[in-house]
């Protein structure tokens, strides 16, 4: 049987497929050993070195949790502002002005092409020469800046790829029935994209989230990674097993994010299926509209 996209897999394709998914599994089984093997041999795995974190409150309350907070305060900042303006500049793109729509595709592309780490750096300096930002605050108005920057430029071509993906019948219809542009942008062809663009904004507020690691890599923002530095010396140099909490809260955020928004995706794609309105001969009859 096969569909639109591929064919079906034969006998000897299904027997490959599987040949090479127990070899990854043996292989995959094989690292882990030689990984906590390695660990071991080294005294890495002795409670000691994992007890401040099962039997005391101390490196939660002193540094992790302080550190999540400062993650969690620069990310949602970000994307608090990076959303809308990534949207005015994704719909900027689309403008029919050739003034609106020529800066706008510059500003997003210059922002886009640097890297987060050097728009942070100039954020700092550009807070420490120019404003009176104190000096404890300037970090996190470093790393909020160099986040709004380059990841508002990502989300203007998330937003516009999502709306150009409509079909273009979407856009004459509301034209047809008297919807200026901007009309049909926010009533119609916005809400359709939302369910589109929303796996790759989430990714992006993902990135986000890993990204505040490099104000505390380098601009001594004190967010959950650095804390993880600071807690293994103050433990007695259990690096790996600070670093490997750390690394568990990143999944655990992260993934609670996607979670959030596949179920959000559904949601929204089941209340699109139950709105549908139905036009009886009655309602045509007597000139009804349904909206």
């Amino acid at each position: 049987m096969s569909s639109v996209l591929y064919d079906a897999q034969g006998p000897r394709a299904k027997r490959r497929n599987i040949l090479w998914t127990v070899l990854f599994l043996v292989a995959f089984a094989a690292v882990l050993w030689w990984l906590f093997s390695t660990l071991e041999e080294k005294g890495q795995l002795e409670w000691i070195l994992w007890e401040p974190f099962f039997t005391s409150t101390e490196a939660w309350s002193t540094y992790i949790w302080p550190g999540l907070l400062n993650t969690l305060k620069a990310a949602v900042l970000a994307v608090i502002i990076a959303m809308p303006l990534g949207a005015v500049f994704g719909i900027a793109r689309l403008s029919d002005h050739r003034w609106i729509r020529v800066p706008a595709g510059i500003v997003v592309e210059f922002f886009r092409a640097i890297p987060v780490l050097i728009l942070m750096i100039f954020g700092l300096a550009l807070f420490a020469q120019y404003t009176n930002v104190s000096s404890d605050d300037r970090p996190l108005y470093a790393v909020v800046t160099g986040l709004v920057l380059y990841n508002a430029s990502v989300l203007a071509e998330i937003v516009r790829a999502g709306i150009l993906s409509l079909p273009k019948g979407q856009s004459e219809a509301a034209m047809a029935i008297g919807l200026r542009k901007g009309q049909g942008m926010r009533l119609i062809l916005l809400p359709q994209a939302v369910t589109a663009m929303l796996p790759a904004i989430v990714s992006q507020m993902v990135v986000i989230v890993k990204d505040t690691a490099l104000g505390g890599a380098v601009l001594t923002y004190s967010e959950l990674l650095a804390s993880a530095g600071t807690m293994s010396g103050y433990y007695g140099a259990n690096t790996i097993a600070s670093f490997t909490v750390v690394a568990v809260i990143f999944i655990a955020l992260n993934f609670a994010l996607t979670s959030f928004a596949s179920w959000l995706e559904r949601r929204l794609r089941r209340a699109k299926k139950s709105t549908g309105a139905v036009v009886g001969a009655d309602d045509l009859a007597a000139g009804g509209r349904t909206v």
